[in-house]
């Protein structure tokens, strides 16, 4: 093999490596509801070929640039990523079974304004649970939704009603509200998410906080709420 087709063969590899990441994982998308206003508005607005194609494109995200995992074995062993449009009650969207999403029907037949947009923003939560870390149900939920929501937050895919930097009354109240506190974190010390995910793979003990930036969680706590003005 000629130095100058191996040069190529490497730079298409390479190229793929970085543009196709997610393209070993397989997603499926159903509409269990397609008679429902909210399963009509899915077909009608939304559609199968889109969400199959932003779920890979969030799926990029995660591995890339919300967890860094650039390297296969760092990730969550994922072959496939199931998506059903159905009735939940009391839940817009639920990740189950590892790697099944349901999106609730009555949230798309309620939603309001861009219906594309905030299917497209539940998924970038949804999908997170699917990839990241949860200390093998060792991590407290309030952090594994914050977590969720912080992908959210990086993808700028959150609403106006979003928690503000410094609202909360505790870090891991869950949601938006450890969202903020997480992205306040990565500005204490970069890349902090992907790093506190990566301990997660295993166990979770609240002093990786301390581990990553040299002060416990109450104290960074604090002090994010004293930044600003609460």
């Amino acid at each position: 093999m000629s130095h100058r087709y191996f040069f190529l063969c490497s730079l298409l590899a390479s190229s793929l490596s970085l543009h196709g990441i997610s393209a070993a994982v397989d997603y499926q998308a159903t509409n269990y509801d397609p008679n429902t206003p909210g399963g009509i508005r899915f077909t009608n607005e939304i559609g199968v070929p889109y969400t199959k194609q932003i779920m890979g494109t969030i799926n990029d995200f995660i591995w890339t640039t919300v967890f860094q995992q650039n390297n296969p074995s760092d990730r969550k062993p994922v072959d496939s990523v199931n998506l059903y449009i159905t009735e939940i009650e009391g839940y817009e969207g639920i990740t189950w079974g590892n790697n099944n999403i349901n999106l609730s029907s009555s949230f798309l037949e309620g939603y309001q304004g861009d219906v594309i947009w905030g299917f497209t923003s539940l998924l970038y939560h949804e999908m997170t649970h699917v990839f990241q870390w949860n200390g093998e149900g060792q991590t407290p939920e309030g952090l594994v939704e914050g977590v969720a929501d912080y992908t959210k937050l990086r993808a700028n895919y959150v609403s106006s009603d979003f928690a503000k930097p410094g609202d909360g009354d505790k870090w891991d109240q869950g949601y938006d509200f450890t969202a903020r506190f997480l992205e306040y974190c990565d500005g204490i010390v970069p890349d902090f998410v992907a790093k506190l995910n990566a301990m997660m793979k295993f166990a979770f003990d609240v002093k990786y906080f301390e581990d990553l930036t040299g002060k416990p969680v109450d104290q960074l706590w604090q002090e994010y709420k004293a930044k600003y003005g609460h």
